[in-house]
């Protein structure tokens, strides 16, 4: 059943990208629409700024990560309990030891990056390590090996930077037409077209809302299904039960963290200073992932 999860996850991969880049070039018509110029003209900056800005986000996104969470890499002499939790893991869901990084923070939280599973990194805070103990930061850390060997994180990536795309494209395209765009194209008769315009301009006012909830939803379920790759693993559903409560009795999240990593952590990393409805929750309500886990 859960090998059946990870199949169809792929293939609605595969979907997701057709669907983003579909996104892009639409936008990318519309805002050659609202420059007055052809629109083919668009839809080709959009592809070539698709085409270099998403090899550019996979090269350089595992950097980035750890840099915009300040994680620092640890050797086996620093916390030996850590490393063999993780080696034993890696035995279980074959995949290749990550390298192990610590992030200086009391808020208790994890996440894991890396294109591929052999050069993935996971990321504990010291909070983490320093309030769990060891069947529960096994349960962590089995999550985080599930996000690897499912491939989550390599669409997560691909997931927020084509929404990053789609934002510029689309900021772009608004500053066009609300700074004279619009007008010029009224002025060519053949692109006075109405319906083409309220068509043009809900693309590049609504397409990075549509991507931005797209992505929060792919997101959501993405770690109902580590939770259950969790349980394969270690299981021991009680340890990442008891993890979940810890994680989401935190009240304060951590210091220093971006949006857009967000969704990347096990848990929501603003903890409850930030209440969101549902649609714009980069995770499930803890509540739910428990009470999923409880039913296994």
């Amino acid at each position: 059943m859960l090998y059946q999860q990870i199949q169809q996850n792929k293939r609605k991969t595969l979907a997701l990208l057709v669907f983003f880049c579909l996104l892009v070039l639409a936008i990318g018509w519309a805002v050659g629409y609202f420059a007055g110029s052809d629109s083919i003209a668009g839809l080709v900056i959009a592809a070539v700024v698709l085409a270099f800005y998403i090899p550019v986000t996979f090269a350089s996104a595992k950097a980035q990560v750890l840099g915009m969470s300040g994680a620092r890499e640890i050797k086996e002499a620093d916390n030996p309990m850590l490393f063999h939790i993780v080696d034993e893991l890696s035995i279980v869901a074959h995949v290749p030891m990550p390298k192990i990084y610590v992030v200086d923070d009391p808020s208790p939280n994890a996440f894991a990056t890396g294109m591929k599973p052999e050069s993935s990194v996971i990321a504990f805070t010291t909070g983490l390590l320093e309030q769990l103990n060891r069947e529960e930061i096994a349960g962590v850390a089995a999550h985080e090996f599930s996000h690897i060997r499912n491939y989550d994180i390599r669409l997560m990536t691909l997931c927020i930077a084509l929404v990053g795309v789609i934002v510029i494209i689309a900021d772009f395209g608004q500053r066009i037409f609300f700074w004279g765009g619009g007008r010029a194209n009224k002025r060519d008769n053949s692109k006075s077209n109405p319906i083409m315009m309220v068509v043009a301009l809900v693309l590049i006012i609504l397409a990075p809302l549509a991507a931005r909830f797209v992505q929060l939803a792919v997101s959501r379920n993405r770690e109902y299904l580590a939770d259950a790759s969790a349980v394969e693993i270690t299981r021991d559903p009680q340890g990442l039960i008891n993890a979940l409560t810890k994680i989401g009795s935190d009240t304060k999240g951590l210091k220093d963290v971006k949006e857009a990593t967000a969704s990347m952590y096990i848990a929501s990393p603003f903890g409850r200073k930030r209440k969101k409805m549902n649609w714009f929750a980069t995770h499930p309500p803890i509540e739910n992932r428990i009470e999923r886990l409880r039913q296994m």
